[in-house]
């Protein structure tokens, strides 16, 4: 009894541990927001500000197009997680439950995109948008990071599709389903964690990716967040860190209440549950 307690305080220490671990940066992210120009200047930094104001965000949603960018980002990252999704499904079953020799061809193309350097691809990738006149547009923008973003998506739907149990599918042939009607009925709610983790993984991927934005958009009009961030640091490394810190923690919010919104259908024992049925 004794055992059990100690290592359940030991796990309580260490997730406790971890959790301070995550939020100081967002702790510390939001003091600096909160933070006057003269506590900048001091020698040393208090964690906690001295005298909170509110000037800082203030100068940030002055800032040209931050709140526009906002919206930008937010529309390409919804657009984009829900085309990965539509199409990495599919791709994903068809990986896991057939077997062709695409198949390991797909993997090892799965693999190596991880770890190819985007900097080699983008402007081959621009030659090619732009005859297509999709350079400069949201829709471009949009195709590319879904592009980007599926070889990992279908990576991780692979091993979720993988996951589930044949029989499920082979109970639901025996009783007059076709294939369709199986995935959307018997699979997809079984996939509903790994779909919620592909999305999360996407969405966060668009939200905060800056080299392609910036390569491919060239209206100010059509900036996404990342891009209007950048604007903070001055041409000679000069810093804004004020309205720089406010700004990240207005650029944080949208993620914060996609993770919320997201996070409570988050379900464990799906499977189990499944099968014990």
């Amino acid at each position: 009894m004794r055992t059990k307690r100690t290592t359940r305080t030991f796990q309580y220490v260490a997730v406790g541990c971890y959790l301070i671990f995550l939020g100081f940066p967002l702790l510390w992210l939001i003091s600096t927001s909160l933070k006057s120009p003269r506590e900048f200047a001091s020698v040393t930094p208090s964690l906690f500000p001295k005298s909170p104001q509110l000037s800082n965000y203030t100068g940030a949603l002055q800032e040209q197009g931050l709140i526009r960018s906002m919206a930008n980002s937010l529309q390409i990252s919804i657009a984009t997680t829900i085309l990965v999704i539509i199409v990495s499904l599919p791709v994903a079953y068809a990986l896991a439950r057939f077997r062709s020799r695409l198949r390991p061809i797909t993997n090892g193309w799965i693999l190596v995109s991880q770890v190819f350097p985007v900097i080699l691809i983008v402007i081959p990738l621009f030659m090619i948008l732009r005859p297509l006149h999709l350079t400069n547009t949201i829709p471009g923008v949009v195709i590319v990071y879904m592009v980007w973003s599926m070889p990992f998506a279908l990576w991780m739907l692979q091993g979720y599709v993988a996951a589930v149990p044949r029989e499920l599918e082979e109970a639901a042939a025996v009783d007059g389903a076709n294939r369709v009607r199986t995935i959307v009925l018997i699979v997809m709610p079984l996939l509903r964690p790994g779909l919620i983790a592909t999305a999360m993984f996407t969405f966060i991927s668009a939200w905060n990716e800056f080299f392609f934005a910036l390569v491919l958009l060239q209206d100010p009009q059509l900036k996404t967040l990342p891009l209007v961030l950048a604007r903070f640091v001055g041409a000679e490394g000069q810093v804004q860190i004020g309205p720089l810190a406010a700004a990240s923690v207005l650029a944080t919010v949208p993620s914060l209440v996609f993770f919320a919104f997201l996070q409570r259908r988050l379900t464990s024992g799906l499977l189990s549950g499944a099968v014990k049925g």
